[in-house]
């Protein structure tokens, strides 16, 4: 391996100096040496202690904070979402008002009479047969003195009657003035007899029911052979 060229000259002055000098005479002054042959770089040296945090820059330009703009306008509505999760129960709530008072119990739906004539003369001929004594008359929707049973609550009513006769008799269902039925017992034998009847009749508020003879009217009102009207409701509607 080749020795640098400075290198190589500086080894050989070091050693023909000590000679020179010291053949000089100690009385005259020494002459100024070669400069020294610059030496080899140095390392890098240690990486130094980190510095403060420094201040925050101001910000410019681009990098200042965005400017908030007008509000846009409304969007079209969203498609309907799917139904959520039911929430828990709440509490419950503080009572309401008394209500209004109700009508009056004690079976006002109900409808119900029987009656008997109670007396011994026949019926007039096409007259309303009345019937004068009271066996049951629930709320009185029978008059004894008209004759007529008024309906008071609508509905289906069964009516009937059992008429004893020792003549001939004919009997027809009035519904305000219309026949719905005729019943007939045409024996004249002289025998007493007991003819009877019954239809159940759909009846709206205030109608009215009786019985009527024609000019057969032979009923009779004898205690052996009383004649009775009956009616009652069937269901209300």
């Amino acid at each position: 391996m080749m020795l640098h060229p400075y290198i190589a000259m500086g080894a050989f002055l070091s050693l023909i100096l000590p000679v020179l000098v010291s053949t000089e005479t100690c009385s005259m002054i020494g002459t100024p040496g070669l400069p020294g042959i610059p030496g080899f770089p140095g390392r890098n040296g240690r990486d130094g202690e980190q510095g403060e945090k420094g201040e925050a820059g101001v910000a410019g330009g681009l990098a200042q904070s965005p400017v908030k703009g007008s509000q846009g306008d409304t969007g079209a509505p969203g498609a309907t979402g799917k139904r959520g999760k039911g929430g828990e129960r709440g509490p419950s709530g503080p009572l309401g008002p008394p209500g209004d008072v109700g009508p009056p119990g004690g079976g006002s739906d109900r409808s119900a009479f029987s009656v008997t004539r109670g007396t011994i003369s026949a019926p007039e001929k096409f007259k309303v047969v009345k019937f004068k004594s009271v066996i049951t008359n629930v709320h009185n929707d029978y008059d004894t003195e008209t004759g007529h049973f008024r309906c008071r609550v609508p509905g289906t009513y069964y009516f009937v009657y059992h008429a004893s006769s020792e003549d001939r008799l004919c009997l027809q269902l009035k519904v305000d003035d219309t026949t719905m039925a005729a019943f007939c017992e045409l024996s004249s034998n002289g025998v007493r007899q007991v003819s009877s009847g019954g239809l159940a009749v759909h009846l709206v508020k205030d109608q009215e029911v009786w019985l009527q003879t024609n000019d057969n009217n032979g009923m009779t009102g004898k205690i052996e052979g009383t004649s009775v009207f009956s009616g009652f409701l069937l269901h209300a509607h």
